[in-house]
């Protein structure tokens, strides 16, 4: 019954900004880690960054700098500040939430349905 819901992708110029923002709704009781990971065309899908119950972020080394993860776990909401995009940054960005079920150390993913960034140049 969780659920993640994206919004803020659109299309920006390269040089431009976008801040993603991703809502897990209901049942929840505890979110592990969160993140961001992207897929473009052809490609496989990787992980931009993520960031522990805690606060400590994670990120790639492609958008190292430019961007800021952070969270909100009153709200049970992830952000992703991109700043400086470039048209390679341009794909399909997808929230991923893990949530603690079963035996210690196991726990049930939850991927929301993607919201597209398009960086023109």
């Amino acid at each position: 019954q969780v659920q993640l819901e994206e919004s803020g992708g659109g299309s920006v110029q390269a040089g431009g900004s976008l801040r993603l923002s991703c809502v897990a709704s209901g049942g929840i009781f505890s979110i592990n880690a969160m993140g961001w990971y992207r897929q473009a065309p052809g490609k496989q899908r990787e992980l931009v960054a993520n960031i522990t119950p805690g606060g400590t972020p994670n990120y790639a080394d492609s958008v190292k700098g430019r961007s800021t993860i952070s969270r909100d776990n009153a709200k049970n909401t992830v952000y992703l500040q991109m700043n400086s995009l470039k048209p390679e940054d341009t794909a399909v960005y997808y929230c991923n939430a893990r949530f603690p079920r079963g035996s210690l150390g196991k726990y049930v993913e939850v991927w929301g349905q993607g919201t597209l960034v398009t960086v023109s140049t």
